[in-house]
């Protein structure tokens, strides 16, 4: 197999080049996409989710193409192998994202009331809209900081070395997100982790995507921010009695508590299921 699967040890130099080259023109193309995408749509939702989407698609595949002579299935992309890990991932996301918002509510400390908000009132043609576009967000965020740049890192210098550093920079880019903050930026961080780790595990992309893809539906469908984005899809929302420590302020219950503890469950699940790794995966 081609692709940096099967690729060689090669030097720290040209590694560090590769994955500054795939890292540098994703960002570039990630802004071009969005703002030519803003502009015809007016839609800040889909210029940010399919413009990532598209960069890290198209950075990715002139990669494997110009240095590896390889395919997108290179990555952790081949279907057959990776649909169990989607669906699992999709499930664990979800119910780990509706039990952070679930489980104060039980305890008291928020409650579900409806909402007039314009932003969370439902509908069909919206719930499909947002949903394919935080899949189209979650693939292509998964791409860039799980991709072909990471990959070929793990299989040098091995995880421990190699996830942090990522997970750092995935946090890095939420920044610019509506009413961020360091809390926020810290579960972001430590949710990088998780998906770095479901990567090693399972040696596809597949099962990091359906994580992110399982939780950022998650909040939308519990009424609560993702990322400081309001895009509810119930036309309920999640009022909380608690401080921010548990709520996470304007940013959402990602800069709270509850965010901390569900992604540090996800890292015990991921470390004791007994995955089966995809073929060819680079760990």
């Amino acid at each position: 197999m081609t692709g940096p699967a099967a690729a060689p040890a090669r030097s720290v130099v040209g590694l560090g080049i590769r994955a500054a080259l795939f890292l540098l023109f994703a960002r570039i193309a990630g802004a071009l996409f969005g703002g030519a995408l803003y502009w015809g749509f007016n839609s800040l939702l889909l210029a940010s989710a399919l413009g990532v989407f598209l960069a890290a698609a198209l950075a990715t595949a002139i990669v494997l193409r110009v240095f590896e002579r390889g395919r997108l299935e290179d990555v952790g992309l081949a279907w057959p192998n990776g649909q169990r890990h989607f669906l699992a991932g999709t499930l664990a996301g979800l119910l780990a994202g509706l039990a952070a918002a679930g489980l104060p509510v039980l305890f008291g400390l928020a409650a579900w009331t409806r909402s007039v908000e314009p932003e969370l009132a439902p509908g069909v043609g919206k719930f499909v809209f947002v949903t394919l576009m935080l899949w189209a967000g979650a693939a292509g965020e998964e791409l860039m900081f799980r991709g072909y740049p990471f990959q070929i890192l793990v299989r040098r210098f091995g995880p421990g070395w190699v996830i942090p550093p990522f997970a750092v920079l995935f946090a890095l880019g939420h920044l610019d997100n509506p009413q961020a903050s360091w809390a926020g930026v810290a579960n972001t961080a430590l949710w990088g982790v998780v998906l770095g780790v479901a990567y090693c595990r399972s040696r596809d992309l597949w099962l990091p995507i359906g994580l992110h893809f399982g939780w950022n539906w998650a909040l939308p469908l519990a009424g609560v921010n993702l990322s400081g984005f309001k895009m509810g899809l119930t036309g309920h929302a999640l009022q909380w009695k608690a401080g921010p420590l548990w709520s996470g302020g304007e940013y959402g219950i990602e800069g709270g508590l509850p965010t901390t503890a569900a992604a540090l469950l996800l890292l015990v699940w991921l470390w004791r299921w007994k995955w089966q790794p995809a073929a060819g995966g680079s760990v």
